[in-house]
């Protein structure tokens, strides 16, 4: 077992986008047996810039026995806008959903907060297991819900999407995000493997998952304009979302 790296741009960005990814890397090293991830050459870290502000990109990835990738990447444009990244790929002998998690903060604060337990099974349903720990969770309530994209039904019910409306609301999200990493790392880390026709349902619903995320133009313009079109569709493929072989 490997140590987890903290980024180094992680106290520059908004609070709360630093006490996630802090969250974040210590359930990994918690729970799971971490070795590294080996990313493209030269996407570990990268800079550019977008609308003459500073764009800098500082991505985590490591491996386990269960999960063939988990990636965790932190961004900030200039002073304007920061970004929490972070999926957990599951390996194809396992019949896990995805973790995701993404934030986006501006000057005026949080815009968007969403995290998920996604189904990657033939029927599109999170396991029994998975729903009686996720329906166990305490209740929470958010002043502003937002609306999936229209490629968002690769999400559970049990998505959470919203824009906290004050530190209170942030603190919640936290917390829920904390939730369904500890349920999440427990669980693959005594899952049995499923055998090699299940194995390719499986391996689908990550690819689906994969390629309806590839749909996401918002990041896509960034990248974009950032770093031009055939780099933005480089990284947008083997680093956000490679679909498995």
């Amino acid at each position: 077992m490997i140590p987890v790296v903290q980024p180094t741009i992680r106290s520059l960005l908004h609070p709360l986008i630093g006490q996630l990814a802090t969250s974040i890397l210590a359930s990994w090293e918690t729970y799971l047996d971490l070795s590294p991830f080996e990313l493209p050459e030269g996407l570990g870290y990268v800079e550019g810039r977008l609308e003459g502000e500073r764009l800098v990109i500082e991505n985590r990835c490591y491996q386990t026995p269960q999960f063939r990738k988990m990636h965790l990447e932190l961004a900030k444009v200039g002073s304007g806008l920061d970004i929490l990244h972070c999926v957990m790929f599951p390996r194809s002998e396992y019949p896990l959903p995805m973790f995701g998690c993404d934030i986006v903060a501006g000057k005026a604060g949080i815009s968007a907060a969403i995290a998920d337990l996604s189904p990657t099974s033939p029927d599109k349903s999170l396991s029994i297991e998975y729903r009686q720990a996720l329906e166990a969770l305490p209740v929470v309530s958010y002043a502003q819900q937002r609306d999936l994209p229209p490629w968002g039904d690769i999400f559970s019910e049990f998505c959470l999407f919203i824009r906290p409306d004050n530190p209170e609301e942030e603190r919640q999200f936290l917390q829920r995000v904390e939730d369904f990493l500890t349920i999440h790392c427990k669980y693959a880390k005594n899952c049995p493997p499923v055998d090699a026709d299940e194995q390719k349902h499986y391996l689908d619903g990550q690819r689906n998952y994969c390629a309806k995320q590839q749909e996401n133009d918002k990041t896509r313009r960034v990248l974009e304009k950032a770093f031009g079109l055939e780099w933005a569709d480089r990284y947008m493929t083997t680093v956000l979302f490679d679909i498995p072989e």
